[in-house]
């Protein structure tokens, strides 16, 4: 019996707080379903598409490599014509001889489009660069340095000095005849970009186990209306023999 002059407790706040901690509840239980049924399933889905993007870029990138080493594995020694197309004298008796210089197969056609030089001179030279790789590596059937890389560097006369000489593979670009098109890919960009460095820097070269570079410059003397043929080998050994005679 409720004695006179006493109000009964009031029990809402502690049905209120029940409530409370039941929603509570309920929301995270939500929360944690929505989590496990829709986020989470998202979030693995997007780290598998990432994933298989980067794999797709890996097996890009590795095939960009395998197409380089491909190309490369076929050159044993590149070879290239030279054409003597005029043969003059200037004022000063200097003879001056208009060439034709062209990268040939072993068949004697064309790879690279030909180029015209006026040389100041008789006394043509042929610069000539390979890199040769450690012993290992070939032994080993490294893809890339497993033999020689090649450059045909320029071409001048007696009367030049050889920086002054007329390019023939650019600097830090891939030889026409390895790339094989106009737009090399970012692989074989800095590949030969690499080429150049370990052709100029003897202790990068070591570390990336380079064996030896052999510069070579070998020379004849131009004939009118003659045709003389180079050969750049592996082994760094380069050549340049006289061919048969211009027709017409």
């Amino acid at each position: 019996m409720v004695q006179e002059g006493t109000k009964p407790k009031r029990k809402w706040p502690v049905r209120l707080a029940l409530w409370v901690v039941l929603i509570v509840a309920a929301a995270a239980g939500g929360v944690y379903v929505a989590d496990r049924l829709l986020v989470a399933p998202r979030r693995a889905l997007e780290r598998q598409i990432e994933d298989q993007q980067l794999e797709i870029a890996r097996l890009g990138e590795r095939n960009q490599q395998l197409e380089t080493y491909l190309r490369l594995l076929r050159f044993t020694e590149r070879r290239a014509r030279i054409e003597v197309l005029d043969q003059r004298f200037d004022g000063a008796g200097v003879p001056v001889s208009t060439v034709r210089f062209t990268e040939i197969d072993g068949a004697g056609n064309p790879v690279t489009v030909a180029r015209e030089f006026t040389l100041a001179g008789r006394e043509v030279f042929i610069d000539t660069m390979t890199i040769r790789f450690e012993d290992h590596f070939v032994e080993q059937g490294d893809p890339l340095k497993g033999r020689a890389l090649m450059l045909f560097r320029r071409i001048f006369t007696s009367g030049m000095r050889p920086e002054d000489g007329h390019v023939l593979d650019r600097h830090g670009l891939p030889p026409e005849v390895y790339a094989e098109r106009n737009a090399a890919s970012d692989f074989e960009k800095q590949l030969w970009a690499r080429f150049w460095q370990l052709a100029g820097d003897e202790e990068l070269a070591a570390r990336f186990g380079v064996r030896a570079i052999h510069g070579d410059a070998p020379y004849t003397r131009l004939e009118p209306g003659r045709v003389y043929h180079v050969t750049l080998r592996s082994t760094g050994e380069v050549s340049i023999t006289p061919g048969s005679r211009l027709v017409g």
